[in-house]
């Protein structure tokens, strides 16, 4: 068995952040039942139409789900989210603020009827403060958190590549109701559960934070490079490539110029004979480094590096990524299918062999209405009467 089944999700959820949590709790085996809005579904769906016709967020977060359509706010939809929840072990919402409450979803209203009911309520700033009803996109949760203060160039903030105020809040959400189905088996009783993605990206921020305790400067803001520990970062090989490398300490320095640079004389230079002198030496001692790399290639600096025993990276597309030796070589990739047809995937981290983890389709709109509503006692007039209404 995986570890959660027999667990039943109730989702309402768009985007990332609540998609991305409850793809977890599928992955080790929940039942996750995604409600959508009828027409139209989660709006991630249209985000682009990159992976077949589909969009690459949806595909992303959203495979192992059954797909229900259902408008919330026609009066005829309370009773089949009702019987959905009397079936239910979590609830997860990630609506606009204050909606679920509006909706007589809250953990407060819920709880006198399905006393053992988890519910989880992911909003950018959290239910109460000045900032309780601000709208929150990831990108504006990077800013507002100081990520991006500390995130670019000297010349240029940016944000991360990738939604990672969204992943911190999903993750927090998805591990804060591991925590809580454990509590219930010993309590009986359910649990709200509130994640505000502000706050888990500001518990991301520690290091900065206390890099910049009691008005200190903070981290400057350099690019690719460490902001403390030199070098560190980016350089470039004769062949155009770049490579990643990371000194850590006097060690390893000594070694990379008599290994890698072929410059033993630099390890004893006083311009660069601590990490704060380094620090303090980024563009003179760039230019010796890249001097040495402009005659080798990115696998030949890579190979030196890895005789000294230097941590390095090559700096990867994501083209290289797909076909990346590890994965392959580790078994990462699998197929699941989805309304285009199969895709790849990956297993989820925590996995070692696909039988350990649910690996189902990704979910066509409204997919599993019909058979949803016929578990839960509607039999095909009363469907059919929900759809003429428009509530499925």
């Amino acid at each position: 068995m995986r570890p959660l089944e027999g667990i039943t999700v109730v989702t309402l959820e768009h985007a990332i952040a609540a998609p991305f949590c409850t793809r977890q709790l599928a992955d080790l085996g929940a039942r996750v039942i995604k409600i959508e809005r009828p027409g139209v579904g989660d709006f991630a769906r249209a985000y682009d139409e990159r992976v077949r016709g589909m969009s690459s967020h949806f595909v992303w977060t959203n495979r192992s789900k059954e797909s229900l359509t259902l408008d919330l706010k026609h009066p005829e939809a309370k009773p089949v989210l009702d019987r959905l929840l009397e079936r239910a072990d979590v609830l997860v919402q990630n609506l606009a603020p204050g909606a679920a409450a509006r909706l007589g979803l809250s953990f407060a209203a819920l709880q006198p009827r399905f006393p053992r009911l988890i519910v989880c309520d992911i909003s950018g700033y959290g239910a109460e403060g000045p900032y309780r009803d601000k709208k929150a996109y990831d990108l504006l949760i990077q800013s507002e958190s100081g990520f991006l203060s500390v995130t670019g160039t000297a010349e240029q903030p940016a944000k991360a590549g990738c939604s990672i105020a969204d992943i911190s809040a999903g993750m927090y959400a998805y591990s804060a109701i591991l925590a809580a189905l454990y509590e219930r088996e010993r309590t009986g009783k359910g649990k709200a559960i509130e994640i505000s993605m502000f706050e888990t990206m500001v518990e991301w921020m520690g290091f900065p934070l206390y890099y910049a305790f009691d008005g200190a400067p903070p981290p400057p803001r350099t690019g690719a490079f460490h902001a403390s520990i030199f070098p560190y970062g980016p350089f470039r090989a004769g062949d155009g490539r770049t490579v990643m490398l990371g000194i850590q300490n006097e060690r390893e320095w000594v070694k990379f110029c008599e290994l890698v640079l072929g410059r033993p004389e630099l390890a004893s230079d006083s311009r660069f004979s601590s990490n704060s002198k380094r620090s303090a030496a980024r563009a003179e001692l760039t230019a010796i480094i890249e001097n040495v790399f402009a005659g080798l290639s990115a696998e030949e600096v890579v190979d030196r590096l890895e005789a000294a025993q230097i941590a390095n990276a090559q700096m990867n597309t994501m083209h290289d990524v797909w076909r990346h030796p590890q994965l392959e070589a580790r078994r990462r990739w699998v197929e699941i299918d989805s309304p285009v047809g199969t895709l790849p995937a990956l297993l989820p981290p925590t996995a070692r062999t696909p039988q350990e983890v649910r690996m189902d389709p990704v979910p066509a709109l409204g997919e599993h209405t019909e058979a949803l509503l016929g578990e839960l006692g509607f039999d095909a007039p009363a469907i059919a009467r929900l759809r003429e209404h428009e509530v499925i």
